[in-house]
């Protein structure tokens, strides 16, 4: 009988022994700590996912097809994205609370996989180029532009819109391009479309290799080359595909396929441009010109602008 309870007591202690092993092996690998401070992965975890700082930022331009672009890139599986426009270095008071509080805006993503956000304000707002190379040196920037006369247009429809619906006038489009019947230099919506000047601030601080321009009028025209492109310029391995693309006749443009499920963009993209007469254009166009030909110029290619 004191033999039978000595035995029931040893196989006790070796059960409780071998449940405290268990949940010390749980609690150390079973599951990743999810840590929004941390920017790289933990090699004592399998797989986990964690929020990274961005290896490549999409910086503009404002109206220039920034979302599709980085909706366009989400399909490739190598890729996640930061949902929403982050504002970090444009913004001040985000600015002010530093890299944790921009990383933890971040997607979470595996080990070996690109972490990318867009912010089409990074652009043209001046203390943002030294700010992104002293968050990282090394990130990879998209620059996506399409004709600056339509991009200002689109700009004027994008806050037209938003003033509407907030009930609050707006002033008509020409009222605000032109004064005395001459191009108004000081029409914020015309300085963003001058896309050599911004250009020439980042490129005090990056390197031109380290900038890809991306052609907005052709992307929205046939999608696959410029992506294919992008893919070649972000070291990532060729995965998106023509068959990803289908040209929705209804919207207006191309949607998105992955994996059987489709995907447009929201209904303000391809809104009804407001209303600009012809010879406002045709002086639109004209002042562009120089400034064009200096944007081709730092590039080193040309786009088929008015």
């Amino acid at each position: 009988m004191l033999w039978t309870v000595l035995l029931a007591l040893l196989l006790l202690l070796l059960l409780q022994t071998q449940l405290s092993v268990c949940l010390r092996e749980l609690r150390a690998g079973g599951s990743p700590v999810y840590s929004p401070s941390s920017s790289s992965s933990s090699s004592s975890s399998y797989n986990a996912t964690q929020q990274r700082l961005p290896g490549a930022i999409i910086i503009g331009v404002r109206k220039g097809g920034t979302r599709a672009l980085l909706e366009m890139l989400n399909l490739h599986p190598d890729v996640e994205v930061a949902k929403a426009e982050v504002h970090y270095f444009n913004v001040e008071e985000h600015y002010r609370r530093g890299l944790a509080w921009y990383r933890a805006q971040m997607p979470f993503s595996l080990p070996g996989q690109l972490t990318v956000e867009k912010t089409p304000g990074y652009f043209a707002t001046p203390q943002v180029p030294t700010r992104v190379w002293d968050m990282n040196p090394a990130a990879r920037l998209l620059l996506i532009v399409r004709d600056p006369a339509e991009r200002l247009v689109s700009d004027y429809t994008q806050v037209l819109h938003n003033r509407l619906t907030r009930h609050k006038p707006y002033q008509p489009l020409e009222e605000l391009l032109l004064h005395k019947g001459h191009i108004n230099p000081g029409y914020k919506a015309l300085q963003r479309s001058l896309y050599h000047q911004h250009l020439a601030r980042w490129l005090e601080v990056f390197p031109r290799k380290q900038i890809h321009v991306v052609d907005g009028d052709a992307l929205i025209r046939d999608p696959f080359p410029e992506l294919r492109k992008a893919e070649r310029f972000l070291d990532l391995p060729p995965k998106i595909n023509p068959d990803n693309f289908y040209y929705n006749s209804t919207k207006g443009f191309y949607c998105l396929l992955s994996a059987g499920h489709d995907k447009c963009l929201d209904e303000s993209k391809g809104r009804p441009h407001a209303p600009l007469s012809t010879q406002a254009l045709k002086k639109l166009c004209r002042y562009f010109r120089k400034p064009n030909k200096l944007f081709f110029e730092m590039v080193g290619r040309s786009f088929s602008w008015c």
